[in-house]
């Protein structure tokens, strides 16, 4: 079940955000010394409440039974656009379409909040979480590498339909 998430659930976000992306960094070799800034390390209550309570982000989380499991907020921008953040699913708990669940849950969203189109941002290294977004109709548009980061960052968008 997906539901609205609360200010008091903003401590359990974290840690599934923090759990989640541990994996991505585990495999690519990232730490809090040579990536500080990477959400696995970077991720705190203090980020997210202001991701909520000043930048009004629209979050979500997936649960099973009263356990939750997965996440993903998005930015409202200008130009009917948003951006897809910290989409995620504990590991114990991938493989089961719930990733997937969140993705269309997100773009449903999006949809309803007028956005026409959506942007992620990606380890670019990643290839199998590229092309798992690519499966769902994102395109890769660029990428960008940043001295804080010893990955590329690639940025993907998906133009949103209202059929």
């Amino acid at each position: 079940m997906i539901k609205h998430i609360s200010p008091c659930e903003i401590p359990a976000c974290v840690a599934v955000i923090r759990k989640s992306f541990s994996t991505v960094a585990d495999a690519f070799g990232f730490t809090e010394e040579n990536a500080p800034r990477f959400t696995a390390f970077s991720t705190t209550e203090e980020r997210l409440t202001w991701h909520l309570n000043k930048e009004h982000r629209p979050m979500y989380g997936y649960y099973d039974n009263d356990q939750l499991v997965g996440y993903y907020s998005l930015l409202i921008g200008d130009n009917n656009a948003c951006e897809l953040n910290n989409l995620c699913v504990l590991p114990e708990f991938r493989h089961k379409k719930i990733g997937q669940t969140l993705l269309f849950h997100a773009c449903n969203t999006a949809k309803e909040l007028h956005c026409n189109v959506m942007h992620i941002g990606i380890v670019e290294e990643n290839n199998v979480l590229r092309k798992w977004y690519e499966r769902f109709g994102f395109i890769h548009t660029t990428t960008k590498k940043f001295d804080f980061f010893p990955f590329t960052c690639g940025y993907m968008e998906k133009e949103l339909s209202f059929n």
